[in-house]
């Protein structure tokens, strides 16, 4: 018997959608998008694999239809069968050789070119940090939109294309990796859903007595001994020799019997165990919950007076050549300090050729150490950047040249376009754009001093979160592509606006690029002059 050959081959090329390893995954949407590309492209790879083992099996299954019925036959009258001679020479020939063949078949390994394959990939793959990240990310959208559980792992979020939800299993690593961080609110919070969704009857791999196990401690950590009590209860229902709830329920009536003692002699110390024992979430700083209420667009509204201040126009760069014919759209967004933003002031084609002239250089966002003066990647930053230079690109050129005629001034001292794509739940929490006082070498390897200014082109919208917001004043700015927003960050005397404290908002839905440009003194003596109040 002649076995048929089966080829299995999947091209690599295909399963190479980047020739280098990028880092960070989660700080940038733009470089996810390669690993959908890889992830469908190992499917069918998968697919192949499946589909070569199939073939083989089918062609054992023939084999074996075959030898049943002739074996049938001729162990009834095995002498009588094998009197035939051509018999006899196929039975010599099955056994010595068409077995070997057989046996070979069964023996070879199918797996061979997908785990291949999957070795290729797996250099490319999001590692635990990137895992961890976007876990984090999670549980800052929460916050930050104020979202339940429920909600969050339902999917249920405003503008989502692609409805999704979270397993049991999802919610039960969420709630571990909030505890390996000692977050124990955010770990209550999703073991707590974990619990829930199997106790709804979702068939899961996520076992409870795990999930009580985690979630009784995180309850205890927070100072609710009653329910650390309640759920270790539960956990032994199901695990009666269960060691360390054991250990823990001793521990627990040990304490609790400890507090009823101690209460009998004080009240005061009953109010103050009620103070501990309430499960709050952790008190942000005043500025966090501007920062949080501005996100969510419950920030402070201007009065009609104020408002009433503010224009839109069409304005031509105070009389520059270049759009005294074809003035632009200029709106006022904000009035101290003035923030304005330009409509339609960047093409979709220059955003796109911006994009992929960025996108093979990203890498995680920086910030200016105010110690060293030096670069630093910051938790509290998460996107992914680049840098283009006006000489690389006519249309950065162009862009550049756009700037300057508009804000009238001089961007041969500015600093090259920063391109900037956020990850999950992509933000950069309250900053100053310029150096203060106390930052005396934040520009000084640049030597053209602080950041006069800063403009900041939308390349896309958001379909929830990501404002730009200055909780300092209150004002919320919304992406919204093809627009850019700019404001002055130095008083014409050269000291700082600390009114333009502002922060960029956790994107909730969808993929936030913008590019921005910082403007910086040097060159501006006479294009900006100054003025005798230090505040003007």
């Amino acid at each position: 018997m002649a076995f048929n050959k089966i080829w299995y081959t999947v091209a690599l090329g295909l399963l190479l959608p980047f020739s280098y390893a990028h880092t960070d995954f989660f700080t940038s949407i733009g470089h996810m998008t390669d690993l959908i590309n890889t992830e469908k492209d190992l499917v069918v790879s998968l697919k192949d694999y499946i589909k070569a083992e199939e073939s083989k099996l089918e062609q054992i299954k023939k084999w074996a239809e075959k030898l049943d019925q002739l074996t049938d036959t001729a162990t009834k009258d095995p002498e009588g069968f094998l009197g035939h001679p051509v018999n006899a020479f196929k039975l010599m020939k099955r056994l010595n050789t068409e077995w070997g063949e057989l046996e070979s078949l069964v023996l070879k390994d199918m797996s061979d070119g997908f785990i291949s394959n999957m070795t290729i990939q797996r250099q490319f793959f999001p590692n635990d940090e990137d895992q961890t990240g976007a876990a984090k990310a999670l549980l800052r959208l929460q916050d930050t939109y104020n979202l339940d559980t429920d909600t969050l792992s339902r999917g249920n979020l405003p503008g989502v294309k692609h409805k999704s939800f979270l397993t049991a299993e999802d919610c039960f690593e969420l709630g571990k990796i909030a505890y390996t961080e000692a977050d124990y609110y955010h770990t209550e919070l999703w073991m707590e859903q974990a619990l829930k969704q199997l106790d709804e009857g979702e068939v899961s791999s996520a076992d409870k007595v795990y999930i009580l196990d985690y979630l009784s401690y995180a309850v205890y950590q927070q100072g609710d001994l009653g329910k650390a009590m309640m759920l270790t209860k539960r956990l032994l229902e199901l695990d009666p020799e269960h060691q360390r709830a054991n250990g823990n329920m001793k521990y627990f009536e040990y304490i609790m019997a400890k507090e009823k003692e101690a209460n009998k002699s004080s009240t005061d110390s009953e109010d103050q165990m009620e103070k501990e024992t309430e499960v709050k979430k952790k008190d942000y700083l005043p500025e966090r919950r501007k920062y949080e209420m501005l996100c969510r667009g419950e920030g402070l509204k201007m009065t009609p007076r104020r408002q009433k201040r503010l224009f839109c126009r069409y304005y031509d760069g105070n009389r520059n050549p270049r759009y005294i014919l074809g003035p632009v759209k200029q709106e006022d967004e904000w009035d101290k300090p003035r923030i304005v933003r330009f409509l339609d002031i960047i093409s979709d084609e220059e955003i796109e050729t911006v994009k992929e002239l960025a996108k093979p250089r990203l890498s995680r966002a920086t910030v200016h150490d105010p110690e060293t003066g030096k670069l630093t990647t910051a938790h509290y930053r998460v996107s992914k950047s680049a840098w283009l230079s006006g000489y690389e690109s006519p249309v950065v050129s162009r862009i550049n040249t756009r700037i300057q005629d508009l804000t009238g001034l001089d961007v041969s001292t500015a600093e090259e376009l920063q391109v900037a794509n956020y990850g999950v739940g992509g933000q950069y929490e309250p900053h100053f754009d310029f150096g203060r006082k106390d930052e005396p070498d934040a520009f000084k390897e640049l030597g053209t001093g602080n950041r006069i200014a800063t403009w900041l082109f939308y390349m896309s919208d958001v379909s929830a979160g990501g404002a730009t917001v200055f909780p300092e004043v209150g004002a919320s700015v919304w992406p919204k592509k093809g627009t850019a927003v700019f404001w002055y960050n130095l008083f014409p005397s050269g000291e700082g606006d600390y009114s333009t404290r502002h922060a960029a908002c956790p994107v909730l839905v969808g993929n936030k690029w913008v590019s921005n440009k910082w403007l910086h003194e040097r060159g501006q003596e006479f294009r900006r002059p100054c003025t005798l109040s230090e505040l003007e």
